[in-house]
């Protein structure tokens, strides 16, 4: 039976989504083509009617999953600002959801051995995460440019996030205790007091 363009539309993003959410929680190499489809509520022929490839599937499913941001939950008491997004990236909810979380911190040795056009559509995701960043960090608005010295804190800032998050993922089963330790201890370091930073809203 023929779809109508709006439903061969909205199939075309049920992929996506489904692609960006399974490749964060299983890997580049732990998803083929069938589990995109399932988690799509599609059968597996449809996929190659909207994608050329499955290299093609997995750029634009990255470049989808650079749309997350480090949202709050309504029953969490974060707080206003920058320091309530470093909170919520560096919680035990964001460290058990891979799925539904950053693409760095759940992709990038993935994307590091792919290389090419992979790595490119992580550049241009890092890139946007570091200009949002300083600008939180300045308290700027979305056209205002952020300083060296701000871009040069939401480096170091995101760095210090993924890594952090990176350790509490590989350590939670075998010693959750270090894992929380991880988190917390980074946590508290990041949303310290620091000169001249503003409380702006990422």
């Amino acid at each position: 039976m023929k779809v109508s363009k709006a439903q061969a539309a909205q199939n075309r993003q049920d992929i996506l989504e489904a692609a960006a959410r399974l490749y964060r929680e299983h890997g580049l190499a732990g998803v083929g083509v069938a589990e995109v489809t399932r988690g799509a509520g599609l059968t597996h022929g449809g996929l190659y009617r909207h994608f050329e490839s499955k290299d093609a599937l997995v750029r634009e499913a990255c470049a989808r999953a650079f749309d997350w941001s480090p949202g709050l939950q309504e029953d969490e008491d974060q707080g206003d600002g920058l320091a309530a997004r470093v909170r919520a990236y560096l919680s035990p909810r964001h460290r058990d959801n891979p799925g539904e979380g950053c693409p760095v911190a759940a992709l990038a040795a993935d994307v590091a051995r792919a290389g090419g056009e992979l790595s490119a559509v992580f550049a241009q995701g890092a890139e946007r995460n570091i200009t949002r960043f300083a600008r939180a960090i300045g308290g700027l608005g979305e056209d205002e440019a952020p300083s060296a010295a701000q871009r040069a804190e939401a480096i170091a800032t995101l760095g210090a996030m993924v890594g952090a998050l990176v350790l509490a993922r590989a350590t939670a089963a075998a010693d959750p205790a270090l894992s929380d330790e991880i988190l917390e201890t980074v946590r508290t370091h990041l949303t310290a007091p620091q000169p001249g930073r503003q409380a702006g809203k990422l």
